[in-house]
C-alpha cells in the first residue's frame, strides 16, 4: 500500500488550528511512539498530535481520508502486540489529552468517559462513588479506549464479563471524519446490526473512540480472597475444571507458578505471604454480606483441599490484599525485568483444558530450550505464556521464539482456542489469526474494514492484513 509521505503543507495545515505545544515533528518525536510495550516492531511516525476533541480528530482524519496519509490513534502505548505502531508513518492521535470523566448516571448506573482517561482512575472513581466497574485488565494505566479496543477482561471476566459486556454507548469518528453515535443508555437493544460492538475489539482500524459511555454495578460490601498452595504445577492448575464446575460465585480464579511468584518479590522487593509451593491458585469472592462470601468461599476451600491444596489462606485484611495482588499485577514487569528481552502469547482455550495446555507449555521449553513462565486466568482460560530470550544472539532467539510460538498457537487451535484471549491480534500476531480462521471469514473482516475505512488510511495492516 502506498500512503503519502507528509511534506510541509501537510505540517502548515495541522499547524493551522493544533498549538505548537501539541503537534510534534521530525527529532521533537519521542522514540517512544514508535513501538509499545514490548516493542517487537518499530517506526516512527511523520508526525505527533495530542488531540483535545472529537472535532480536532474529526478535521484530521477528514484530512488524512482526502490525502490517502496513514493515521494511527494511541493512549499510552501499553499494548503488547504492536496495534499502536505507525508501521506506514503518517500521524499518530495521541488520545491522552482527552482524559475527562464527564458524567455519572445514578439512575442508568453508567459512567460517559473521555478515551483517554485512565483504567485506574475511572475505578477509583466508580469506587468513590459507591459503585464497581467491574472490567479489571492487568494494566491499570491502561486507557478506557485501549481496553475497548482490545475488548480487555481481567480477572474479575469470570463473573462479570470482559469489557465488551460494559460498553453502552460509543461516539466515534469515522476515517472519512463523520462523527457517529452508536448505542445509548439501554439495557438492551435488538435494532439491526450492531456496529457499536464491531468497534468494540477492533484495535483501532474501523473508527477512532472519542467518547464513551459504561455501565456500572452497585460496589460489592464483602470481597475475600483465597490464596491456595499445591505440591505441583500439575496439581494446582488441575483443580480448575472441579472449581469451575462447582457451581459456586467465584469472582475471579488465577493461576501462577513458584517461579513467577519470586520473579515479583525481586521485583517488588517485598516477600509473598507464601512461596514454599510449586503453584497458586488465588480465588476472589465478592458479595453484599459476609455471611453470602463466607459460604461460598468456605464450601471451595473445601474442595480444593480434597483436590490436593495443602492450605487454604484466607486474604481478607488491606495488607493480605496488597501484598497477594500487587505481587500478582507486577507479574509482567518482574519477567521483563528477568531477562533482556521477552514476547508473549496470549492464547484462550476452554476451560476445561486450561491444565493440558500449561503441561503443553513445559513440553515446549524442555524441546526448545529457552525459559517460558507463564500464569493466568484461568478461570476463563486465557493463559498469558512469556518467551525470555536470557542473552541469546539474535539469530536463535528467532529461531526458538518462532518455533515456541508456532507450537504454542498450533496447540491452541488443535483444542478448539484462539490466539488472543484479550490482548488484541495488532500486527505482530495476524499470522497466527490466518491461521485459526477461514478464508470466508479473513474476507468478511476485509470487507467489514472497507465498509468503514474505504481508503485503507485508519491503523492499516492490523488484525488483518488487507491484501494477501
Amino acid at each position: 500500500m502506498d500512503y503519502k509521505i507528509l511534506d510541509q503543507n501537510d505540517f502548515d495545515f495541522f499547524a493551522s488550528f493544533i498549538e505548537d505545544t501539541r503537534m510534534f515533528v521530525g527529532e521533537d518525536i519521542n522514540q517512544d511512539y514508535s513501538h509499545d510495550e514490548l516493542g517487537g516492531i518499530e517506526h516512527m511516525p511523520d508526525i505527533v498530535v495530542k488531540v483535545t476533541s472529537a472535532e480536532e480528530v474529526s478535521k484530521i482524519a477528514k484530512y488524512c481520508n482526502e490525502n490517502k496519509i496513514a493515521m494511527v490513534a494511541r493512549g499510552t502505548g501499553s499494548g503488547l502486540v504492536g496495534a499502536a505502531v505507525p508501521v506506514f508513518g503518517g500521524v499518530v492521535l495521541d488520545m491522552t489529552l482527552m482524559n475527562e470523566i464527564l458524567e455519572l448516571d445514578r439512575e442508568n448506573l453508567t459512567v460517559t468517559v473521555q478515551p483517554g482517561v485512565l483504567l485506574m482512575e475511572l475505578a477509583e472513581f466508580a469506587d468513590d462513588n459507591g459503585y464497581l466497574y467491574p472490567p479489571d485488565p492487568g494494566e491499570k494505566t491502561a486507557t478506557i479506549a485501549g481496553n475497548i479496543s482490545t475488548n480487555a477482561g481481567g480477572m474479575r471476566a469470570v463473573k462479570y464479563g470482559v469489557t465488551r459486556d460494559f460498553v453502552s454507548a460509543l461516539e466515534v469518528v469515522l476515517p472519512n471524519g463523520e462523527i457517529l453515535h452508536l448505542g445509548g443508555k439501554v439495557v438492551k437493544n435488538s435494532s439491526g446490526y450492531d456496529l457499536k460492538d464491531l468497534i468494540i475489539g477492533s484495535e483501532g482500524t474501523l473508527a477512532i473512540i472519542t467518547e464513551a459511555t459504561l455501565r456500572l454495578v452497585p460496589k460489592p460490601e464483602i470481597s475475600i480472597s483465597l490464596l491456595l498452595p499445591f505440591k505441583s504445577i500439575e496439581s494446582g492448575i488441575e483443580a480448575v475444571p472441579a472449581i469451575v464446575s462447582s457451581g459456586a460465585n467465584i469472582t475471579a480464579i488465577e493461576f501462577m507458578q513458584k517461579d513467577c511468584i519470586l520473579y515479583a518479590e525481586e521485583y517488588l522487593g517485598k516477600k509473598f505471604p507464601d512461596h514454599s509451593s510449586e503453584s497458586y491458585l488465588i480465588l476472589t469472592f465478592d458479595g453484599q454480606s459476609k455471611t453470602e462470601v463466607e459460604k461460598e468461599y468456605s464450601k471451595i476451600a473445601d474442595l480444593c483441599i480434597e483436590l490436593g491444596a495443602l492450605d487454604a489462606y484466607i486474604v481478607d485484611t488491606e495488607e493480605r490484599k496488597e501484598d497477594v495482588w500487587n505481587a500478582r499485577g507486577a507479574f509482567l514487569e518482574a519477567i521483563k525485568a528477568s531477562t533482556d528481552l521477552m514476547d508473549e502469547c496470549d492464547v484462550v482455550v476452554p476451560r476445561s483444558r486450561v491444565a493440558e495446555f500449561i503441561n503443553f507449555t513445559h513440553d515446549v521449553e524442555d524441546k526448545v530450550g529457552i525459559r517460558i513462565p507463564s500464569f493466568g486466568h484461568a478461570g476463563d482460560g486465557n493463559l498469558h505464556i512469556y518467551v525470555c530470550r536470557d542473552g541469546k544472539d539474535d539469530g536463535e532467539w528467532e529461531d526458538k521464539l518462532t518455533k515456541a510460538f508456532d507450537m504454542f498457537y498450533g496447540k491452541a487451535r488443535e483444542m478448539g482456542g484462539f490466539p488472543s484471549g484479550e490482548h488484541g491480534i495488532g500486527y505482530i500476531k495476524r499470522k497466527y489469526l490466518l491461521d485459526k480462521i477461514s478464508p470466508t471469514e479473513v474476507r468478511i473482516m476485509r470487507e467489514i474494514k472497507r465498509a468503514f475505512d474505504p481508503n485503507l488510511i485508519l491503523n492499516p495492516d492490523k488484525v488483518i492484513p488487507v491484501n494477501d
